[in-house]
This record gives C-alpha cells, sequence and structure tokens, in this order.
C-alpha cells in the first residue's frame, strides 16, 4: 500500500486508518482460515516445552465444543505471531508520512530489527522460560490438590507469555525513538536509571500474565540487557542529535 502525502485533512487521516485496519483485519482472518487447517501441528510445536513438563497425562478439553474452540483459537495466535511483520508495517506506514525526510530514513532499518526482536523475544520465551515457569506454576500446589490441565487454558497462557516477551524485547526502538524525536533526552535516560529500572520491573510484572517470579524475573532480566544495549546503541547511532541535546540543555 503507497504511502500518501505528507499532510491531509482529518478525513483523509481516518481514511488511511481505515485502510491500515482493513489490511490488517484481512491478514487475521485470512491467516486465520488457513492456518485452522494446521492447528494440531501448531498446537504441538507452542505446547511442547509444557507437555514435556505435564507428561504423560497431557492436556484435555471439557466439552464438544472445545475442540473447535481450541483449533480456532490456535490458528488466531499462530496468526498474530507469524503476521507481526506485516501488522508492525501498517503501523509505522500509518506513521511514516508524519516524519521528515532525515526521520524516515531511520523507519525500514528499525522495521527489520523491530521483526527481529519480536522474533528473539518470542524464541527466548519458547526455548528458556516456558518450560521452568510452568513447571514452577505447577509446582505451587500441594500433594492432596489433584491437576487436570485445559488444553486452552494452557495454550493462551503459553502464547501470552510468548507475545509478551516478543511485546517487550520492542524496547530498544522505544528508546531509539524518544532519544531521536528529542521526547525523552539522552542524558535523562542514562541519568535516571534507577527509574527506568523500577519502571521496566513493573513493566515485566504486567507483560507476564502468570505473575510468577520465574517469567517476571526472567523478562525484567532481559529488558534491563536491551535496555542498556538500545543506550549504547543510541550513543552511536545518534551521536549528533544526543550532542544537540546537550547543548540546548546547556
Amino acid at each position: 500500500m503507497p504511502i500518501g502525502p505528507k499532510r491531509l485533512p482529518l478525513m483523509e487521516h481516518l481514511n488511511e486508518l481505515r485502510k491500515r485496519l482493513a489490511v490488517i483485519a484481512v491478514v487475521v482472518f485470512v491467516g486465520s482460515m488457513i492456518l485452522y487447517f494446521y492447528a494440531d501441528q501448531i498446537y504441538d510445536i507452542i505446547m511442547s516445552p509444557i507437555l514435556a513438563v505435564l507428561g504423560e497425562e497431557g492436556a484435555y478439553v471439557f466439552g464438544p465444543f472445545e475442540g473447535f474452540g481450541l483449533r480456532f483459537k490456535v490458528s488466531l495466535y499462530a496468526t498474530l505471531i507469524l503476521g507481526s511483520p506485516i501488522i508492525l508495517w501498517q503501523i509505522l506506514a500509518f506513521f511514516l508520512p508524519a516524519l521528515k525526510p532525515k526521520e524516515q530514513r531511520y523507519v525500514i532499518p528499525t522495521f527489520f530489527a523491530a521483526v527481529a526482536l519480536f522474533a528473539a523475544g518470542v524464541a527466548f520465551c519458547y526455548t528458556t522460560v516456558l518450560g521452568t515457569a510452568f513447571e514452577w506454576m505447577l509446582g505451587q500446589t500441594w500433594d492432596t490438590v489433584g491437576q487436570i490441565a485445559d488444553a486452552s487454558k494452557f495454550f493462551s497462557g503459553g502464547t501470552l507469555l510468548m507475545l509478551g516477551f516478543g511485546i517487550g524485547f520492542e524496547l530498544p526502538i522505544v528508546v531509539f525513538y524518544l532519544v531521536l524525536f528529542n521526547i525523552v533526552p539522552y542524558a535523562k535516560l542514562r541519568e535516571n536509571w534507577r527509574v527506568a529500572y523500577v519502571s521496566l520491573m513493573v513493566v515485566a510484572s504486567i507483560a507476564t500474565p502468570d505473575w510468577s517470579p520465574v517469567t517476571m524475573g526472567a523478562l525484567f532480566g532481559a529488558l534491563v540487557a536491551l535496555y542498556e544495549a538500545s543506550l549504547l546503541l543510541a550513543r552511536i547511532l545518534l551521536a549528533k542529535r544526543i550532542a544537540e541535546q546537550k547543548r540546548l540543555a546547556s
């Protein structure tokens, strides 16, 4: 979809937004319909770390309509993960005309970086966090309480964790544009690292639906590392902008 001119009337902006949302809706609908027929394979792949914790007992559905609901949920969540590059591009493309030419040159590189970071967050959660987190959560019950794993709830929990990590890993993009647009100067981000760390802790608690110390601790540690790396990257790529911010501040 072509990117429109910089200045548009309000109704034109709303029309552009409608077109972008329509593209996202079509991607989600068509993707869900296609992946519906591969839901069983997708379920086995995503649930593999969790099923390893459950062992031979596995997970179950509790009703005649639960199988259809689970299959649809698997296809929908898989579409959101696999279709995230298209969804992200539609969001960026809507704001792109409002940027200055010097700022627009960063959009394409940051788009690919955002896709890579999202994939890295999902992969990190899947390979490192998912199994350990569910093992810890299941271990919180005691011997006199039986456990019957609901396939739909366990799948939703695992997928939401991966989505939370994927979104959380977008932190370097947020920091980069905060400095680029002078919303928060680099010096303040560097000096107020304690406030930033507390904010990251809050974000980690919100992004992890289980609120377990395992997942929150893993996401918080990853966000702190990403925050420091993003400040270093911003200092390298935006050296002139940071120098200008220091000059204006003095």
